[in-house]
């Protein structure tokens, strides 16, 4: 049986460019050129590519991206917009919980929930990160966003996608967030790309920063830093603070 993040993403390609939260490209890579220092010879692997917008935003300016997912559906999309935007990229089918690559890239990212969160159970969110780490060279970076944890305390998540909704976009109800767990139980309702409309129950897991470090210490990461993660204006001077619905982390191995 597949998994809701695997149903969702099934001819979905092109309204997934049109939701909300994946508007803020260009700023975010803006962000990424920063922390690399515009150095065009380092290798990116994009982990949860979806439909490649920041891998082909990347390759514009000139880098050598591999971009990677799980969905056909995603790729096929993806395959389709760099070749209209005229950049070569490596785009490769991969599930992230087993990633076979080792030491072959200068920066890993997984942005908008890359894969990293959706797990349905913390061992396999745990693999994506192992398996980000595993991909990085000895001093590597990893760049990427997470649903932060201490705004289902102060705020309701329900409310909070409620406001977000808009006519012809995803529309989540039903939420119910688990004090235990960090997890949201939700039911996403989308119209796909062929206008059929459809349900999904969705599981996502929400960390606190504290987690995140411990995460990444134990994976060898000598420097974590942690800020709040807004929508095309990532940058290190944005504090984390319960009003953010998502962080940006950035771990480096040395």
């Amino acid at each position: 049986m597949k998994q809701w993040y695997e149903s969702l993403f099934e001819n979905y390609a092109r309204k997934y460019d049109n939701e909300i939260y994946t508007q803020g490209t260009v700023g975010e890579c803006d962000f990424i050129e920063q922390e690399i220092r515009r150095d065009k010879s380092l290798k990116i692997i994009d982990i949860g590519c979806g439909t490649g917008r920041h891998s082909i935003e990347l390759a514009k300016r000139g880098y050598q991206v591999t971009g990677i997912d799980l969905s056909e559906s995603q790729l096929k999309r993806a395959q389709e917009k760099a070749k209209e935007a005229g950049v070569t990229i490596c785009f490769q089918k991969h599930d992230a919980r087993n990633l076979q690559f080792k030491g072959e890239f200068d920066l890993a990212i997984m942005l908008c929930e890359g894969g990293f969160s959706l797990m349905e159970t913390d061992e396999m969110n745990f693999e994506i990160l192992k398996n980000a780490t595993k991909a990085l060279k000895q001093e590597g970076k990893l760049i990427f966003t997470t649903l932060n944890g201490l705004f289902p305390l102060f705020h309701s998540v329900k409310e909070f996608y409620e406001s977000a909704a808009k006519e012809g976009r995803a529309e989540v109800k039903g939420c119910t967030f688990d004090l235990m767990t960090f997890r949201d139980h939700n039911t996403a309702v989308i119209e796909d790309d062929s206008g059929k409309k459809r349900e999904l129950k969705c599981n996502e897991r929400y960390y606190v920063p504290s987690e995140i470090t411990w995460l990444l210490k134990t994976l060898g990461h000598k420097t974590i830093d942690i800020y709040g993660a807004k929508l095309g204006a990532f940058s290190r001077k944005n504090k984390l603070t319960p009003e953010d619905f998502e962080m940006l982390v950035i771990a480096e191995k040395q």
